[in-house]
């Protein structure tokens, strides 16, 4: 039978992450983890594969998403299953199911792979990877205040709070919506003409999102159009009111922006965004909001509910445009050995070294080669140390240690006193 010798590429849209590159996700992930950790939230794991009739409860089966993005397939049971387009439905079907939000408050955080089916470019893939932010029960400005508070001290600790900027709106109500809707229709009624495909589409479906055009010809009749906070009963207003309260005396900076809106009516009062003008056409970074409705909509009891999802590759992308980016070496010591007893007692003392320092980072070459070449890949390596043993090293069961990325002199010591080195540099 004949070979194919074509090679098999990866799926257009889903990236390949290599090691050169990990050490960065992991560095922007601990940041991510501490600040988490520091409000007190907790992980929640959830699964890739929902049912679809979660997702097009939740989002919709007349959107964009539901008709035309998902990976949806059926399993052999003829069960309809898709894979994750979105974090927010996952986390609230699994709090419901397990009884988390009964007479209870939550604050939670995922981080994993979504999938929707786009056109890919930069900033959008076919799978990218979330970090979402849920919290319920909680129904104050305060909560609202916390995550974004959080969000602000994640980009300080970052280094890149100087590229984001956080803009904010209110939806008020379904009620108070619903009575904006009819004046936003009538509104845009009498300006057909100036309304581009997608526009004309949506003010049938979802007038709100004609606000959201990136149509830079649309510019003008958006602009004039009516604002929601006008329509804003006084509930609706006293809850932005505290929040901007709340910021001002955070001295966290905003933009109000009455365009900000979110295509799902199960979003209402708070929406926020945080954007930025160096990734192209992909500005949105992070976004969030509350959705209360959307825990009854699910079959739950009705409560209270925000949060706000944040697009990885973005940020990364974000962090990447730093002149040093602190991100941590992968090896910091490295073993270089030579000659068949060297090889065993290295090993040996590898793993002593792993079982007294823990926190080491040591690789150890196993691939034979002369000094020279070993000590090429100690240096490629990027660690701090070279641990060199050969026969006479292994003979009087000694090491010498080379100072790879200072300027100080090679010094044979015993197994203990190198360990106690490595500890005091490392």
């Amino acid at each position: 039978m004949a070979k194919n010798s074509q090679s098999i590429q990866a799926i257009r849209g889903m990236h390949d992450v290599l090691p050169d590159k990990s050490s960065l996700w992991g560095y922007v992930e601990n940041h991510i983890k501490s600040v988490l950790s520091a409000y007190g939230y907790q992980e929640i794991r959830l699964p890739i594969v929902e049912k679809t009739a979660l997702f097009k409860r939740a989002i919709g089966e007349v959107t964009d998403i539901v008709e035309k993005e998902m990976y949806t397939f059926d399993d052999r049971n003829g069960d309809s299953l898709t894979l994750r387009p979105e974090g927010t439905a996952g986390c609230l079907r699994a709090c419901i199911e397990h009884g988390l939000l009964y007479n209870q408050v939550h604050r939670l955080w995922y981080l994993g792979a979504m999938f929707r089916h786009e056109r890919p470019q930069k900033g959008r893939y076919r799978q990218f990877y979330q970090l979402g932010v849920e919290t319920y029960g909680m129904a104050s400005a305060d909560i609202d205040t916390e995550l974004i508070t959080l969000a602000t001290r994640l980009w300080k600790n970052l280094g890149i709070d100087n590229k984001l900027q956080l803009q904010l709106n209110s939806l008020g109500t379904q009620e108070e919506r619903s009575v904006y809707r009819e004046k936003l229709v009538d509104y845009f009624n009498g300006h057909l003409d100036q309304l581009d495909e997608d526009s004309l589409r949506r003010l049938k479906s979802n007038p709100l999102r004609i606000l959201d055009t990136k149509n830079p010809a649309m510019k003008t009749v958006v602009e004039n159009a009516p604002t929601l906070m006008a329509y804003l009963g006084d509930d609706s207003r006293a809850h932005f009111q505290n929040l901007t309260d709340n910021l001002d005396n955070l001295g966290i900076a905003y933009h109000l922006n009455p365009r900000l809106v979110r295509g799902l009516d199960y979003y209402g009062k708070t929406v926020f965004e945080w954007v930025t003008d160096e990734l192209g056409a992909q500005g949105t970074v992070c976004a969030g909001g509350r959705y209360d409705g959307l825990i009854e909509q699910l079959g739950g009891k009705n409560n209270y509910a925000i949060g706000f999802a944040l697009g990885m590759e973005r940020l990364l992308s974000l962090v990447e445009l730093l002149d040093n980016v602190p991100v941590e070496a992968s090896v910091d010591a490295y073993m270089i050995r030579v000659g068949a007893a060297a090889e065993k007692q290295g090993l040996l003392f590898s793993e002593k070294i792993r079982d007294q320092l823990p926190h080491v980072k040591l690789q150890v070459n196993c691939n034979d080669g002369s000094f020279k070449s070993q000590f090429k890949k100690a240096d490629k390596s990027g660690a701090q140390f070279a641990l060199i043993i050969g026969e006479d090293e292994a003979e009087n069961l000694q090491v010498a240690v080379k100072f790879l990325r200072q300027n100080l002199p090679q010094k044979i010591m015993s197994h203990d006193a190198a360990i106690n080195l490595l500890s005091t540099h490392l």
